[in-house]
């Protein structure tokens, strides 16, 4: 079977970020100038199965903004190009994570249609760590819209802020490894083409 990995780099005035990903797993390195945000894409790894090389710079001396959305579209590519014709994949995932007083569940397709969606009222307010909420949405939807991924997320219950986004990362992990996983040889769509 052919190599499931990529490399993608984006350099802006903004930015300077790289990732390298093997769907099938390895080793993974988390370099970014966030705590909070390393540890996310720490859980996203360990529960996706993936291996991840991340390297972030950005103008953080403004806010994390920049960097977050542009991880988003990196990440997306490299998760779109690594996935190929995605031929023998089970395309579809979903999971529910509970995080002690916080429940999330994302339900995803492979599809190579874009779109993202946040359901349930919107909790997404205040800083945890030193990650504003409101750019926890904005990643997945960068990851979505450059991956090709349809992207449903609802949060279910919340409280703590640091459950609550670490079930964010921790379901779209579950689901993505789901969706990933080879179980034929065709590609899962009457279009034949994904």
């Amino acid at each position: 079977m052919k190599k499931r990995e990529a490399t993608v780099t984006r350099k802006t005035k903004e930015t300077d970020i790289s990732v390298s990903v093997s769907l099938d797993g390895g080793q993974s390195l988390i370099d970014i100038q966030s705590g909070f945000l390393t540890h996310m894409f720490e859980s996203l790894v360990r529960h996706s199965g993936i291996a991840l090389s991340l390297r972030a710079r950005g103008d953080v001396q403004v806010d994390l903004h920049h960097t977050v959305e542009d991880i988003g579209i990196v990440l997306g590519q490299a998760l779109g190009q690594a996935a190929g014709d995605k031929k023998g994949i089970e395309r579809y995932g979903w999971a529910k994570i509970p995080m002690d007083e916080s429940l999330v569940e994302v339900v995803l397709d492979l599809s190579g249609r874009p779109y993202f969606q946040i359901h349930g009222k919107n909790v997404f307010r205040g800083v945890v760590g030193d990650l504003p909420l409101e750019l926890v949405p904005e990643f997945f939807r960068s990851l979505a819209i450059h991956a090709g991924i349809t992207l449903h997320m609802e949060v279910h219950a919340s409280g703590n802020t640091h459950h609550l986004v670490e079930a964010c990362f921790k379901s779209f992990a579950r689901a993505l490894r789901d969706a990933l996983v080879v179980t034929g040889v065709d590609i899962p769509s009457t279009k034949d083409i994904l």
